[in-house]
C-alpha cells in the first residue's frame, strides 16, 4: 500500500481538524494545543520512556511516564527485574490536570519537571541527549527508587505519524517514537544499584499528543540494541484510528529509517507470557518470534478513565528486511510488545 509522507506546517487547521494524515521521519508537523477545538477533557498528552539494559548482570529496565490525560494525570514508574522475572509499578494520579502539567508542544523542545506526592520525575533536554531523573522514596513499599540516565540522541530518523479517527473529525493522534537511545547512568531500587552502560542499554521515547475517542485498543512493539555492532531497532503497532494513509511500522538501522507497511501481531491464546508471540508483515519484510519473559500487567481504574495493560517484555528473533533488500537476522533482541485497552 502506498503511504503518504507528511509535509511541513501546522498539525491542525483553524477548525482544529488534522491538516493531513501520514508518516514522517522528523517532526515536520507542528503541534499547538491552542488550536484544538475539542473539550480539554478529551486532550491526551504524554511522554513515556522505557530503557532496557542487557548487560552481564542480567536484563533490567526502567519505565517512566508523565501524562496529562484530561480527566486524570499520571506519574508512573516501573522497575523491571527481567532476570528475576519480577516488576514493581507505582502510579501517582493527578485529578483533572486539564493542561496544567504543561506538557511541551514539541518532542525537541521543553523540559518536563513534575513533583507530586513525594514523587519527582524530570525529563531534561541536553545537547545531543535527554536526561531522565527520578526520585521516588516511597516506591515499592518504601524500598525507594532513584537515579539518573543520560540517553544519547544523535540527529537521526524517528517514527512520526499523524492519525485521524473515523467519524470524529476533530479527534487525532500525533505520535513520535525515538528508538536506539544509548543509555548511561545508574538506577537504585531498594538500595541495589543497576548500572546502565551505553554498549548494552538502549531506550525508546514515546511522545504522544492528541484528542482521542473514548474506547480504543492498541498493539505496540518496540526493541532497540545492536546488530553486528550497528544500532538497530524497530517500532511496530496498530489497532486504533484510521491508518489508511500510513502505518507506524518502521525499522531503524544505523540511524536511518526503513518504512514497513502492515505488521500483524499473532498473540498466543489465553495467555500473554506463557507462549511465544509471532509478528508478520504483509510486505514480507518483518517476521519475528517473541519469547516472553515478563508480563507487566496493570489495570488503572479512575472511574471515568480506565487503562487495562499487558506490556510483555522478552526477546525477538527473526528477520527484518531493509529498504535496499538487505536481510538482517535478528537474535534475542530485548524489547517488548503490548496490548492496551483505554477507556478515556
Amino acid at each position: 500500500m502506498r503511504q503518504h509522507h507528511l509535509t511541513a506546517g501546522p498539525l491542525l487547521d483553524d477548525d482544529g481538524a488534522l491538516v493531513e494524515a501520514g508518516w514522517a521521519t522528523a517532526e515536520d508537523r507542528a503541534y499547538d494545543r491552542s488550536r484544538i477545538a475539542s473539550s480539554r477533557l478529551r486532550i491526551k498528552e504524554w511522554d513515556y520512556y522505557c530503557v532496557l539494559s542487557d548487560g552481564p548482570a542480567g536484563p533490567f529496565g526502567i519505565a517512566l511516564t508523565v501524562a496529562d490525560n484530561g480527566y486524570v494525570g499520571l506519574l508512573g514508574a516501573s522497575a523491571l527485574d527481567l532476570a528475576a522475572r519480577s516488576e514493581t509499578t507505582e502510579n501517582t494520579l493527578v485529578p483533572f490536570p486539564l493542561g496544567r502539567m504543561r506538557m511541551p508542544g514539541s518532542a525537541d523542545a521543553g523540559d518536563v519537571v513534575i513533583r507530586r506526592g513525594g514523587v519527582r520525575i524530570e525529563y531534561r533536554l541536553e545537547r545531543g541527549g535527554r536526561r531522565l531523573i527520578v526520585d521516588h522514596p516511597g516506591f515499592g513499599g518504601g524500598r525507594g527508587l532513584t537515579g539518573e540516565l543520560l540517553l544519547t540522541q544523535p540527529a537521526e530518523d524517528r517514527m512520526v505519524i499523524a492519525t485521524p479517527f473515523p467519524r470524529a473529525r476533530k479527534a487525532f493522534y500525533y505520535n513520535q517514537k525515538i528508538n536506539c537511545l544509548a543509555a548511561r547512568g545508574t538506577i537504585t531500587v531498594g538500595g541495589v544499584e543497576h548500572v546502565f552502560d551505553p554498549d548494552s542499554s538502549f531506550g525508546v521515547f514515546d511522545w504522544g499528543r492528541g484528542v482521542w475517542t473514548y474506547d480504543n485498543t492498541w498493539y505496540w512493539g518496540s526493541a532497540s540494541g545492536l546488530h553486528d555492532g550497528v544500532r538497530f531497532g524497530f517500532n511496530i503497532g496498530y489497532g486504533f484510528g484510521d491508518t489508511t494513509a500510513a502505518s507506524e511500522n518502521m525499522l531503524f538501522h544505523d540511524g536511518v529509517a526503513h518504512k514497513l507497511d502492515r505488521v500483524y501481531f499473532h498473540l498466543p491464546r489465553d495467555t500473554y507470557d506463557g507462549a511465544p508471540w509471532r509478528f508478520t508483515s504483509n510486505d514480507d519484510r518483518f517476521d519475528m518470534y517473541f519469547e516472553p519473559i515478563l508480563d507487566r500487567a496493570a489495570d488503572v481504574n479512575a472511574v471515568l478513565v480506565r487503562s487495562t495493560q499487558h506490556q510483555v517484555f522478552g526477546r525477538f528473533t527473526g528477520t527484518a528486511v531493509l529498504d535496499d533488500g538487505s536481510s538482517l537476522e535478528i537474535e534475542n533482541l530485548l524489547g517488548f510488545a503490548e496490548e492496551v485497552r483505554n477507556r478515556w
